[in-house]
Formats: C-alpha cells, sequence, structure tokens
C-alpha cells in the first residue's frame, strides 16, 4: 500500500501570537509601572545611603564593619571619633539565627496541622489569627518580652546552661540570663513564626491533591503523604518564607533594643547579658548624634540595607534551583 506524498508532508509550524484586548493592556502597563517603580524606590534608598555614608567608608575603610568600638569624639580634635559596627553586625546575624532556628519547627508543624489535621471550622479560625498575629507591631512583642517573657526566658536559659554549658558558644562567665541573644532571639522567633506559618501554609495548601490522593490510595497515611509529596513540593515556599522571616529579624528594632544591653564587645555566647544590632544602635544613638556620627548612622544603615539585599537574593536563587529541580 502506497502513501502519498501530501500525507507523508511535514506540516508546516504556525506561528503562535497573543493579542491584548485595551483591558489587558491597561493592566499590563499599570503592573509594569508598580514593579518599575519598586526597583526605583529601592535604587533611590540605596543610592542615599551611600551618598550620605561615603565619607564614613572612605575615612574607616573596612574597620567600620570589622572594628568594635563607637566613641564619639570631642569636635576639638583632642578626642578623635572611632565609629565602627563589628559586634553590632554580629549580634545582628546572631540574634536573627537564634530566631529562625526556633522559628521553623514552630511554623512548618504549625502550617501543617491548619492545613491537613486542623478540622474546616478550626482551619478558618486558625488562618485568620495567623494573618492577624503576622500584623501585630514589634512594640507589642518586645514589650510583652519584656514584662512577660523574660522570666521564663532566664529559666530555659539556666536550663540550658546546666546542660549544655560545655558547648563554646553556651557557656557564660556571669551566669545573669535576663538580657542575653538567646531571650532576644525567643521573642524574635515569636515574631516572624506567624509570618513564616502562614506562606507556609499557604504553599502547602496548592499541593495537588491528585499526588495526595494517588499516595493514599496506595495504602500510604497522612505523615506518609506529607512526607512524600507535601514537604518536597513546598519546600521552596517554605525556604522563601524563612526568608522572608529572616529579612523582618534582621532589621528589628525595639524588640532587640528592649531585651539586650548594647555592649560594644564581639560577642558569640548566647546566653551572655550583652549584645546588640545594627537597627538598636541606630535608634539608641540616633538622637544625640553630632552630624558626623549621623554619618556614621547612616553608614551602618546602609550595611544593614546591603545584608537584607544579600539574603533576599540568597532566597530567591534557592527557590529558584529548588523549583527548577522539581
Amino acid at each position: 500500500m502506497s502513501i502519498s506524498p501530501s500525507v507523508q508532508a511535514t506540516p508546516e509550524a504556525r506561528e503562535l501570537s497573543v493579542i491584548f484586548n485595551r483591558a489587558d493592556r491597561i493592566f499590563r502597563r499599570i503592573v509594569t509601572a508598580g514593579a518599575l517603580t519598586s526597583l526605583i524606590l529601592l535604587g533611590l534608598i540605596g543610592t542615599f545611603l551611600f551618598v550620605r555614608s561615603a565619607q564614613i567608608f572612605n575615612d574607616r575603610g573596612l574597620k567600620f564593619i570589622t572594628g568594635s568600638n563607637w566613641t564619639a569624639g570631642s569636635g576639638d580634635g583632642i578626642i578623635p571619633d572611632d565609629f565602627s559596627i563589628g559586634p553590632m553586625l554580629t549580634g545582628t546575624i546572631l540574634v536573627s539565627v537564634i530566631a529562625l532556628v526556633i522559628s521553623m519547627p514552630l511554623a512548618i508543624g504549625g502550617a501543617l496541622f491548619v492545613e491537613f489535621y486542623a478540622t474546616p471550622k478550626v482551619r478558618r479560625v486558625l488562618t485568620t489569627l495567623l494573618d492577624l498575629a503576622a500584623a501585630i507591631p514589634s512594640l507589642i512583642f518586645g514589650i510583652w518580652g519584656v514584662v512577660f517573657f523574660s522570666s521564663y526566658g532566664e529559666r530555659w536559659s539556666d536550663l540550658l546552661n546546666s546542660r549544655f554549658g560545655w558547648l563554646p558558644f553556651i557557656k557564660v562567665q556571669n551566669e545573669v540570663f535576663g538580657r542575653s541573644p538567646f531571650v532576644a532571639g525567643c521573642v524574635l522567633a515569636s515574631l516572624i513564626t506567624p509570618i513564616i506559618t502562614s506562606v507556609s501554609r499557604e504553599v502547602f495548601s496548592r499541593t495537588p491533591r491528585d499526588l495526595v490522593d494517588t499516595c493514599y490510595a496506595l495504602g500510604g497515611t497522612r505523615w506518609g503523604a506529607i512526607k512524600t509529596v507535601v514537604l518536597p513540593f513546598g519546600k521552596s515556599g517554605v525556604i522563601g518564607g524563612a526568608m522572608l522571616g529572616l529579612g523582618r529579624a534582621l532589621g528589628e528594632t525595639v524588640a532587640v533594643y528592649l531585651l539586650l544591653n548594647i555592649v560594644f564587645r564581639y560577642n558569640f555566647r548566647i546566653l551572655e547579658s550583652e549584645g546588640g544590632n545594627i537597627a538598636s544602635l541606630i535608634a539608641l544613638k540616633f538622637g544625640e548624634a553630632t552630624e558626623y556620627e549621623l554619618k556614621a548612622l547612616v553608614a551602618a544603615g546602609f550595611v544593614l540595607f546591603l545584608l537584607t539585599l544579600v539574603v533576599n537574593m540568597v532566597a530567591a536563587s534557592i527557590v529558584e534551583r529548588s523549583t527548577r529541580r522539581r
């Protein structure tokens, strides 16, 4: 049986074009303008901070980041100005990492409970409460941490010291635990846990239902479906939520200012009653700063701006890689 040449011929590829109506074009321009405005504002903020702090970086160089002294000069040159943010930068990272380590298990467990174990009525209530908790001002958490949580934090710190005091980053010289990075990290964990939980729950809710039902059909349990389907599917979203919480913890001011004794000394012990972060330093010194010290505070803000930007860029890269791999 012979096949005609017309049947054997490969059809020519057709070009597909999308035609937007007027409403689509208007919406597209509005969204594009909003995105560009955000980028422009971000660039203007970074440029402003860099220009105002250029003299500090020119005078101090890398010592501004690695040094451990903050001294306002006398103005007549007898006592020179000496500004650096090394201990505050270390404290910012230390307290934020403590908060992230504490909040991640709570956030993932809470998101899984709300989405897969709670009844529909309870789920609606908890989802609303999570969204409300994520919007509570940090001042409330700071006051709550000072008035109510400090006593519990001291007990937990004493327990950690008695059980794990042989670890270098837990061992302390003075057993005074009321205003330590650990207590501040616990309060920051309560601050960022609702944010991470809300984002994680939203990601878990988008897991394809047919994949979960397939796991059940093959005899799997609910935890088996969560472990093999839900967690791998939502990994990138959980990472994104964690980085969002970390970004808020890095820039937190009031809670750390109220809970830590700001001391310009490198401190890597989480139970030592001293520390601080860049944001609390700016809040402490801004009101009485000289003109040159004000530039140093702006330079500290620029470093914090870059740190937050790098964290978000790393998070975006991790999320993109995880999504591509999936």
